[in-house]
């Protein structure tokens, strides 16, 4: 006998079908929040790496303090209730002509740069060190709540400056650009996890400040420049030996740290997150709307610099070669990512022979994109987070193309081992 349906209950299931196809998606996740490193995480780790870890720790809490008590006695002595803040700005200009760098004008920005240097060394982001010398009283830059940090080419751009001014300037008055390319130098390889990746911030400032920080490339600009300053050439001729040597273990550390992060599925590499934990190596979240995931951007970036190693080592290759295979897989084609014709805000849409895209987050495990919100909720689609989020951020991009483009020359020369 064949079985019937009750009449209300097929009206009950045709309505659930109706409900799934015009529903928009469902949240399919909270981004969670990022672990700070603290003594006590430190205490969990095997007993044979405490020690590197506390003592990390330790300096970095050595120079928090000293860099919050000089701040603070600077504001009393101005009787300074708040800080004196300073101009938001671009970056030193690293492309003019050699001549240039002898100038006084870029003497000017050299003295406004040293004098905006932190006392750990570094140096904050979107300032101006081409308007005014720091004021007693004044923040050493533009970002509340920041010190130094590696995030939008700080501390490694007025690194790179200072040194084209010293190699134009004459000894007898380059005295005060060497000593503070010496500090910022210190800060940096002092900043350097004993593990080999680099925090945004430091001294360290908790939540993913904390992490291992790929995101707008801050780590691989990190390396970049220490292999310039390893390499003692142009600019970076006048560099010690012995400090040359110290440049050139920093990458050795950081190169290992790379291909530690790189992102294991089911046994198989793929690319990187934007942060990574600094104990555990997990991926980890940054902001609201930055989840754990295989971000794209900053792995492309990853990937070229991997590809710069003039004698990459079958592990290098076996990275390169794995996140390439990745990048193909998930390539979105025919499609372009702007603004509707009905003002709804960017959304992706058809655009058949369009450059490829890659989203700028993917779930780790089943490669689909994700999308966060500024209220932690992590979406499948893009048209479900917020108009502010979907117009304010850069959901995809087509970074990965030049890495594969760059890619297909060097595979040539290293071939994946059989």
């Amino acid at each position: 006998m064949r079985s019937k349906i009750h009449f209300p209950v097929f009206y009950f299931l045709l309505l659930l079908l109706l409900v799934r196809v015009w529903l928009p998606a469902a949240v399919i996740g909270t981004n969670p929040e990022s672990l700070p490193l603290t003594a006590q995480r430190i205490a969990t780790l095997p007993a044979g790496e405490q020690s590197a870890w506390r003592a990390y720790f330790a300096r970095s809490e050595t120079l928090r303090v000293a860099d919050e008590k000089f701040y603070t006695d600077e504001r009393k002595a101005q009787s300074l209730t708040e800080p004196l803040v300073p101009t938001r700005g671009r970056s030193l200009p690293l492309k003019n002509p050699d001549t240039w760098y002898a100038s006084a004008e870029a003497r000017r920005y050299a003295d406004i740069t040293v004098s905006f240097q932190t006392p750990a060394g570094g140096w904050n982001k979107n300032t101006s060190f081409t308007d005014h010398l720091r004021r007693p009283g004044e923040r050493s830059g533009y970002e509340h709540g920041y010190v130094g940090t590696i995030d939008n080419d700080a501390t490694i751009t007025p690194l790179a400056f200072l040194a084209k001014v010293i190699a134009a300037t004459a000894p007898s008055a380059s005295a005060p650009y060497l000593s503070a390319f010496a500090r910022g130098l210190d800060y940096l390889l002092h900043s350097q996890f004993p593990n080999g990746g680099w925090p945004q911030v430091y001294p360290l400032e908790g939540s993913y400040h904390d992490a291992i920080t790929y995101n707008d490339g801050a780590l691989v600009n990190v390396l970049s420049l220490m292999r310039e300053i390893a390499s003692g050439q142009n600019e970076f001729a006048f560099v010690s030996a012995a400090d040359r040597a110290r440049a050139a273990a920093a990458v050795t550390r950081g190169l290992n740290c790379i291909l530690a992060t790189q992102i294991l599925v089911q046994g198989r590499r793929t690319v990187w997150c934007q942060q990574h934990d600094p104990l555990t190596l997990a991926p980890t979240s940054a902001r609201n709307y930055e989840m754990p995931s295989q971000s794209s951007g900053e792995s492309a970036g990853i990937m070229l610099f991997l590809m710069e190693i003039p004698s990459p080592s079958p592990a290098v290759v076996t990275a390169v070669h794995a996140a390439s295979v990745w990048f193909q897989k998930n390539a979105l084609k025919d499609v372009i990512f702007k603004p509707a014709s009905d003002d709804s805000g960017r959304r992706l849409l058809a655009s058949p022979g369009a450059t490829p895209l890659w989203p700028r987050y993917s779930e780790i495990g089943s490669d689909r994109p994700i999308f966060g919100d500024r209220d932690k909720t992590i979406h499948d689609d893009v048209n479900e987070i917020s108009k502010e989020r979907r117009n304010g951020y850069a959901w995809f991009g087509d970074g990965p193309k030049r890495a594969l483009d760059h890619y297909r020359k060097w595979a040539q020369a290293h071939p994946l081992a059989r």
